[in-house]
């Protein structure tokens, strides 16, 4: 792969939006890459539309816990691989499906995600963070927003 000059012109993206993921598999994929000759990756993870065709609303708490594991990667990699995530919001499986999680119903899930990627976790004065940015009362984030 060195020779070829790829690494000079590409980083590569990890894709992952499961609740539960390797995080060691990833930094073990991550020093692979680096063996190979790319010094940055991409991470990709996902604020709705991961997690089945027919959704119509947004697990807060898959999500989330999504982001707490990407972050768990990246506290476990060199400090300087890591470019950027790409918070992905799939509206649909693919161009013959039906809509999934329209935006207006996750906009508290990518509230969160992101308040967690900002904050390097997540905690009872992040919850409240993003309740006050959102003029929330509740947010639930283990149960369906009703």
């Amino acid at each position: 792969v060195l020779e070829s000059g790829v690494p000079q012109l590409v980083q590569p993206m990890i894709w992952d939006y499961a609740a539960d993921f390797d995080v060691e598999g990833k930094v073990l994929l991550i020093e692979k890459y680096r063996r190979c000759g790319f010094s940055k990756v991409w991470f990709a993870s996902a604020f709705k539309g991961a997690t089945g065709a027919n959704q119509s609303l947004t697990l807060i708490g898959h999500h989330l816990k999504n982001h707490l594991q990407w972050l768990e990667v990246a506290r476990n990699s060199p400090a300087d691989v890591l470019e950027g995530i790409a918070l992905t919001g799939w509206q649909r499986y693919d161009h013959f499906s039906v809509l999934c999680e329209l935006l207006p119903v996750a906009m508290p899930s990518l509230a969160v995600c992101l308040q967690a990627l900002k904050n390097g976790g997540y905690s009872e004065k992040v919850k409240e963070n993003v309740e006050k940015l959102l003029g929330m009362s509740n947010l639930e984030t283990e149960t369906f927003m009703r």
